[in-house]
């Protein structure tokens, strides 16, 4: 059985930094990409990034880029979010998906459901 769980999130001031984590289990970590996405109140869930199953290729949403990095511990099982200089728009819940088929990337556009979710995790940034 497939569980990821995110961790991390919180309270942070602009400008600040935060970092999330996504533990998966009941797979081999390194087969699989994994992505971030998240939700603000009132909004449709919405990519942010997506990492390759070996962390060689990585891509931002635009509104993150630059500000935000992907990265994953395929040793230690873990995927990170370092967010960097966060702003209130990226107040949201966070979510870590991973990929249902490996060796496979997180596409634009593609429907959902070829993927599974954690149960998200709050960032709130106070302006």
């Amino acid at each position: 059985q497939v569980q990821l769980v995110e961790s991390g999130g919180g309270l942070v001031q602009a400008g600040g930094s935060l970092t999330l984590s996504c533990a998966p289990s009941g797979r081999i970590f390194g087969s699989y990409a994994m992505a971030w996405f998240r939700q603000a109140p009132g909004k449709e869930r919405e990519f942010v990034a997506q990492s390759s199953w070996t962390g060689d290729r990585t891509s931002y949403a635009d509104s993150v880029k630059g500000r935000f990095t992907i990265s994953r511990d395929n040793a230690k099982n873990t995927l990170y979010l370092q967010m960097s200089s966060p702003q209130p728009e990226d107040t949201a819940v966070y979510y870590c998906a991973q990929k249902k088929n490996p060796y496979t990337d997180f596409v634009a556009g593609e429907p959902r459901g070829l993927e599974y979710w954690g149960q998200g995790t709050q960032v709130t940034v106070s302006s």
